[in-house]
Parts: C-alpha cells; sequence; structure tokens
C-alpha cells in the first residue's frame, strides 16, 4: 500500500492571507515565481522530450520543492534527481516517490538513511537510485542494505557508476575503471547495475553552442567506449543519465544518453541566460525573480533591499529586470542586506518604495537561501498570488 505523504506544517499567517492578492502585497525581499513562465518553460522542455524518445528526470536541488517535483511528473517526467540524502528524504516525506541521488555517499550512518530510505520508497511502490565511483563505495553500500535486511528479503537500490567526463570532480575515468566496478555492483544481490552516471557540469556554461558541442562530442566519445567495455565483459548497461540545461539537446542528438537531468531551464537563472543560445533546444524564460523595493535614493545611486542573504552570487550578481516604463539600471554589491542600483549616464533613477526585480545569476542555491517561493499568476506587474511553494529541502545539506 502506498504512504500517504507526510502533512507539512501550516503556513504562517502572513503568507498564507497572501493568496488571491496582488503582487504589491508580497513583502521584500521575496523569491517569486511567474508561474505563466514557468509553466511555459515545464511545458518546452516535456515536449522536447517527448519528441526525441529521452526520459526526463530533472534536478530538483535547483527548486527543492515536492510540489515542483511533482508537477514535472505529472508533465512526463519519469522521476526526479537530487544531489544529498536529506533532499531525498524531504521529497520522499512529501510524497514524491521516484528519486536518485546522482552522487556518492560514503559515510556509514548516511548509508543506514539511504537503505531506509529505499525501502520506503519499495513500500510505496517507489524506486530509489544512487551513483558510486568506488569499490569501497560499493561494498559499503551492499553493507548497510544487507544489515537492514536482518533475515528478511532487503530492498533492493539502482546503483549507477559515475564517469568523469570533464567535471572534473566525482567519477572513475572512462574506461576499464569503470567495468570493474560495474562487475562489482552485479555480483551484489541487494544492488542493481543500473548503467553509467555521465555529467558534464563543466560543458553547461562554456557560452559558445561550438564550444558545448565539442566538449559533449569528447564526453560522448568516452562514454561510448566505457559502455562497450562493460557489455563485452558480460554486464549490460541499460541506461546512461546525465545532460543539463545547457548541453541536453547535444547529449540527446549523439544518441548515447537515455536520460536527460537539466534542471535549471524551468527557473533560467542569468548565467545560463549568459550563454548563447542553441537553436536546437527550446529557448527558455526568465521565471525566478527576488522582488526587492528601494529603501534608499542618493545623488548618484538608490539602494535596494535584497542583498546576498536573498540571492547567491557564485555565479554572478543578480541582474535588473526591466519592466516597461521603468528606467534601466544595473546591480552592484552592497553586501548581506542591499543591492546598489546604478542607472546609465542621464538615467533617472527609481523612488522610495519602488519596486525593483532581480534575475539571480545562480537558481539553486538561490532558493535555499528561501522557506517559500511566492507563485504570482499574471505577470509581475499586475498578477495574483496563486499558491505558496515550500521550498521543503531547504537547509538538506547532509
Amino acid at each position: 500500500m502506498k504512504a500517504p505523504p507526510e502533512a507539512p506544517p501550516p503556513l504562517p499567517a502572513a503568507l498564507a492571507a497572501l493568496t488571491g492578492q496582488g503582487v504589491a502585497a508580497i513583502d521584500t525581499p521575496a523569491a517569486v515565481i511567474d508561474l505563466d513562465a514557468m509553466e511555459r518553460n515545464l511545458a518546452r522542455m516535456a515536449a522536447f522530450a517527448r519528441t526525441h524518445g529521452v526520459r526526463l528526470r530533472p534536478h530538483a536541488k535547483m527548486h527543492k520543492s515536492a510540489f515542483l517535483a511533482r508537477l514535472q511528473m505529472q508533465a512526463g517526467a519519469v522521476g526526479v534527481c537530487v544531489q544529498k540524502t536529506s533532499e531525498a528524504e524531504a521529497l520522499a516525506a512529501a510524497g514524491v516517490t521516484d528519486i536518485y541521488i546522482s552522487n556518492e555517499v560514503s559515510d556509514a550512518a548516511k548509508l543506514q538513511r539511504v537503505a531506509a530510505l529505499a525501502q520506503r520508497l519499495q513500500a510505496a511502490v517507489g524506486r530509489l537510485a544512487i551513483a558510486v565511483d568506488s569499490l569501497e563505495g560499493i561494498a559499503r553500500l551492499a553493507a548497510a542494505f544487507e544489515a537492514l535486511a536482518a533475515g528478511t528479503m532487503p530492498p533492493l537500490v539502482d546503483v549507477f557508476v559515475e564517469i568523469d567526463v570533464g567535471q572534473g570532480r566525482c567519477g572513475v575515468p572512462p574506461g576499464e575503471a569503470a567495468v570493474a566496478l560495474a562487475q562489482a555492483i552485479a555480483a551484489q544481490p541487494v544492488l542493481r547495475f543500473a548503467g553509467l552516471q555521465a555529467y558534464h557540469g563543466r560543458a553547461q556554461h562554456q557560452r559558445g553552442v561550438a564550444e558545448r558541442r565539442d566538449a559533449i562530442a569528447r564526453a560522448a566519445q568516452a562514454v561510448q567506449d566505457t559502455r562497450a567495455r562493460i557489455e563485452a565483459a558480460g554486464v549490460e548497461v541499460p541506461l546512461v543519465t546525465g545532460a543539463g540545461t545547457g548541453t541536453f539537446a547535444l547529449e540527446t542528438a549523439s544518441g548515447v544518453w537515455g536520460e536527460l537531468q537539466a534542471g535549471s531551464y524551468l527557473f533560467m537563472d542569468a548565467d545560463y541566460a549568459a550563454n548563447a543560445h542553441d537553436p536546437a533546444q527550446p529557448a527558455f524564460e526568465h521565471a525566478l525573480f527576488i522582488k526587492s523595493q528601494v529603501i534608499c535614493v542618493s545623488a548618484a545611486h538608490a539602494v535596494c533591499d535584497a542583498g546576498h542573504k536573498s540571492h547567491a552570487i557564485d555565479s554572478g550578481l543578480p541582474r535588473v529586470h526591466g519592466l516597461p516604463g521603468q528606467p534601466p539600471l544595473t546591480f552592484a554589491n552592497g553586501g548581506d542586506e542591499h543591492g546598489i542600483l546604478h542607472p546609465p549616464d542621464g538615467s533617472a533613477l527609481p523612488g522610495l518604495g519602488d519596486t525593483v526585480w532581480l534575475i539571480p545569476g545562480h537558481c539553486d542555491p538561490t532558493v535555499n537561501l528561501h522557506d517559500h517561493l511566492i507563485g504570482v499568476r499574471g505577470g509581475l506587474e499586475h498578477g495574483t498570488v496563486e499558491r505558496i511553494i515550500r521550498v521543503d529541502a531547504r537547509g538538506a545539506l547532509t
């Protein structure tokens, strides 16, 4: 029997009261989703996956929300990815049942949690998968599942071997090292070899289309060679999973990847928007904004109330989203609680209390700074708050 999701705590009264009100009622700074733009992004990505016959497993580490994960699955995604055990636990508790931890977990206590989560998802007719990149990691994972069984049938977990196709982070080198890991997984009765994890994160933000194309071509060759070696050793490779918002059309066109892990397409941050557009990919719109307001106006600049505590800056400062009739502005570093707004020469400054909408440089860590996302229908100028979306896995770092 499928277990019901855990009931979430009630919303703070001030947030709950926002539903049905206009955007002017949203206090600042706040993370706001343009629901119309987000749903267009959702539909475009789902249509791409359907048209090209590939599976879509978006990265929920981007939005950390069970509601948005379910929305993606309703649109055709087979499940979601996360990077942390606690992210998987938070989404599972809120009713998401098909989760892939696309990362290595080696700590014994965390592996016990992974095994227990796999058991809960299996009871809910769901599925858990995880990535590995070492023989020791495989042995520890298998031991955690065997210990949970205690004489009964242990839960199964799908296990992907991660190969480093250019990210320079986790993963074994393509080739023979991956063969040994695939064989070790296949030899464990509590583990099921699910295929290869091949994510090229560095390629996602290379600005030129040709640069990204060359990087993914090299990665595809490495994956093909590794797959052939594993299958020559007698182990079937059911799936290659990977790809991101910057390159997913290239992975798809290669015919090597069968599953796409793109996540940022749903919100589209300023850094991804700086990439030259690949016409093979759908065009996505900005859907995540930080609403701020002007709290100080001087002779040469204005100051808004959205500093680094409201938006991440690892991929650069936010960009000011200009609405019709508003003066053009650039955002400069003002510290934790302030943003400095500069107009081009001769342009007018905004007035005290004016709203300024910011496009974050990097959506994932920006979302992690907020407990809730405020969903607005009808645009940022005249829209209405339709729903409050919980960031269920906010701060889920373990």
